[in-house]
């Protein structure tokens, strides 16, 4: 027997070891930090909520939405997203088209004025707004000669709501249509199909997914915000017949105002509903995005 034969008898090869060798106690403590980091700053707030809402009864409970006031706000706030969402959707579609598929002067600016109000405090926000068409702005001696209001009104409120949340779906599309390219565009457009015919039958189809992503989030944002609102609201309360200017996060300020603490705790569990709905669409679309974006690489792969 040669000595190379011994050497391999007497020394083995290393069993396969993980890139990660933390011994079993320190990923247990990682695991229990971080479950316990969610129980106490996601889990038990939003426990407390219902807990706080159900408190007095169910029957207390769906008094609450019963008030005109309550009615109002809710009647606003769906009104507001349905401005505000559809709106940021046609210029998120529209500007991650932009940016994904065609070279211009002043592109590197577009994507960073979107990302303008990650960046800027929604109170900002609303205060612009109101010196743009407020009584000290430029705009207001036309306003008030047409009889056209603003600020606080519905169209300040869709405004400041619209501003809030126009990054989430350009956001959401523009590294998704980055990474598919323009190849299947340019294939159409070469077998005679026009612009719409490109974006209905071969770009929407490839972002459905991350576009309905990015507009759950946006409807989300939209229905939660409340800071630049609160400044443009003018916290003007509906009633019978009439709408107001107060939202749902804005008329549960007020009511916790009113020691009426149910009541807000109430309102606050619908939006908590709400949010739990966008999670789970939002958990279920992206099984969907990343089926799709492995479909995509087998296909090319093939």
């Amino acid at each position: 027997m040669s000595d190379t034969t011994t050497f391999f008898r007497t020394v083995r090869p290393e069993p396969h070891r993980r890139a990660t060798a933390e011994s079993l106690w320190v990923r247990r403590l990682l695991i229990s930090g971080a479950l316990l980091f969610l129980g106490i700053f996601l889990v038990l707030p939003l426990v407390s909520v219902f807990a706080e809402a159900l408190g007095k009864g169910l029957g207390y409970y769906l008094h609450t939405f019963d008030g005109p006031r309550t009615l109002s706000a809710i009647t606003l706030t769906f009104i507001v997203a349905g401005i505000s969402v559809p709106l940021n959707c046609v210029f998120g579609v529209a500007a991650a088209w932009a940016i994904a598929k065609f070279d211009f002067r002043g592109k590197n600016l577009l994507v960073t004025l979107i990302d303008l109000p990650f960046s800027v405090s929604p109170v900002i926000a609303g205060l612009i707004y109101v010196l743009l068409f407020g009584r000290p702005g430029p705009f207001w001696d036309w306003l008030y000669d047409h009889n056209i209001q603003i600020i606080f009104a519905v169209p300040g409120i869709a405004l400041a709501t619209t501003f809030v949340t126009f990054p989430f779906v350009a956001r959401e599309l523009i590294p998704l249509m980055e990474t598919q390219g323009r190849t299947e565009e340019e294939a159409a457009r070469v077998l005679g199909a026009s612009g719409w015919q490109t974006f209905w039958r071969v770009t929407l189809p490839n972002i459905k997914w991350g576009l309905l992503y990015g507009v759950i989030l946006c409807n989300a944002r939209a229905m939660g915000e409340f800071g630049a609102v609160s400044v443009v609201s003018g916290h003007i309360s509906g009633g019978a017949g009439t709408l107001g200017t107060m939202t749902i996060p804005l008329r549960i300020e007020v009511l916790y105002n009113e020691y009426n603490t149910t009541g807000a705790f109430a309102l606050a569990s619908l939006l908590a509903f709400l949010g739990l709905i966008t999670l789970a669409l939002k958990t279920w679309i992206e099984r969907k995005k990343t089926a799709a974006l492995q479909a995509a690489e087998t296909d090319l792969a093939a």
